[in-house]
């Protein structure tokens, strides 16, 4: 047996180990998140997405699933979700004006509405402009949601909801938050539009 074989049965255990953790440590959280995601968009609200990295690419991967769809064989409406790492104008001029730890909070200010649900995703916790857009949030109306690992940083008391992966490795992180991401678009989908799963 080569190294690269072991690296990769070590690779997958890990993983396998996390998600196991996660299952018996964090189901009920996720699915309160999932419902207040739900919740949210079935009273017309909408949800919004950020985080730095690996991080931005899920919080474009989960806006996606529900603008467009998560599963090809649901022919449902769009879910009202963004993204706010998606405009490199709008990233650029806030991080050469007013501050990189500020260009989430500006677009949540921009975007944001009582009603809606900020996503903060980060591995650590402790992202200063995903903690500026939750502090922005809060004083406009809107439910934070963290999605987060190694104990949750200073994120966590800042969250209505959250969910608080079990590791401390940033790669499990992001592998079980991307799988949780596509739960609670799961829920959404069947909590908002029954009619598609209930015939």
């Amino acid at each position: 047996m080569n190294n690269n074989y072991l690296k990769i049965q070590q690779v997958i255990n890990e993983s396998i180990d996390v998600k196991r953790d996660l299952l018996e440590k964090c189901s009920n959280e996720i699915e309160k998140c999932g419902i207040a995601l739900a919740e949210a968009v079935k009273n017309g609200g909408k949800i919004l997405f950020c985080g730095n990295g690996g991080s931005a690419a899920d919080a474009q991967h989960l806006a996606a699933e529900l603008v467009i769809r998560l599963r090809s064989s649901v022919n449902r409406p769009a879910i009202a979700a963004i993204a706010l790492t998606v405009d490199p104008s709008i990233m650029t001029a806030g991080g050469n004006d007013i501050g990189f730890e500020n260009v989430f909070a500006r677009a949540v200010e921009a975007y944001g509405k009582p009603g809606d649900v900020l996503v903060g995703i980060s591995t650590s916790g402790n992202s200063q402009n995903v903690i500026n857009a939750m502090e922005i949030a809060s004083n406009l109306g809107l439910k934070n949601i963290a999605l987060l690992g190694a104990g949750g940083g200073k994120m966590l008391p800042m969250a209505d909801f959250s969910v608080v992966v079990p590791s401390k490795v940033t790669a499990r992180v992001q592998e079980s938050h991307i799988m949780i991401g596509h739960i609670w678009c799961e829920m959404i989908e069947e909590i908002i539009f029954p009619e598609f799963f209930n015939s």
